[in-house]
């Protein structure tokens, strides 16, 4: 494999830590054109995002605590959020990766609840891998396949998928922002 085509892969995985899902969607258009290879934008958009999960987490693992307790409400509800957040650790985990708008407060949750490193390591890491596999199925193989049925056999067919995703994203990512910006 060329430097280029390494630099291609490492992207991927830089941008999914960073959150990039629009250099994640761009590059399964690339798989679809057979301009990049399956495998490695899987693996990287994967790992990338069960590493941005865990930076997170582990970031704020016991760093959390004690910036948060100074704050009295906070404080007051610690008993009711940690109670709340390990009852529902593993679903929230495992929804992490779908969930846009929530990517770093779930993480952030968990540490604060003091989730199991090897609980949220494992969670995360297989969040990332049905993440990136429903990504990469729907714009490389389910939306083109689609359109094949139709009789529409086009080099665009897989940019339709893909737009889908990112509007979704971005429309999941905006509607977490607004719940933030509602007075309580």
């Amino acid at each position: 494999m060329s430097p280029a085509g390494v630099l291609a892969y490492l992207g991927v995985f830089v941008a999914t830590v960073v959150e990039g899902e629009v250099v994640f969607v761009a590059a399964t258009v690339l798989v679809h054109q057979g301009r990049l290879d399956a495998t490695g934008v899987f693996a990287a958009a994967a790992l990338g995002g069960s590493v941005g999960d865990q930076l997170y987490f582990y970031a704020l693992r016991g760093r959390l605590h004690r910036w948060l307790d100074r704050f009295p409400t906070w404080a007051r509800r610690r008993d009711l959020i940690v109670g709340r957040v390990r009852d529902h650790a593993s679903a929230m985990i495992l929804a992490c990766r779908f969930l846009p708008g929530l990517r770093v407060a779930i993480p952030a949750a968990c540490a604060y609840a003091d989730v199991a490193p090897l609980r949220f390591t494992t969670l995360s890491l297989l969040s990332s891998l049905a993440w990136a596999a429903a990504v990469m199925s729907f714009i490389v193989w389910l939306g083109p396949t689609s359109f094949a049925q139709l009789g529409v056999r086009a080099w665009w067919t897989p940019l339709v998928p893909a737009a889908i995703v990112l509007v979704f994203t971005w429309w999941l990512s905006r509607r977490e922002r607004e719940k933030e910006r509602v007075p309580a």
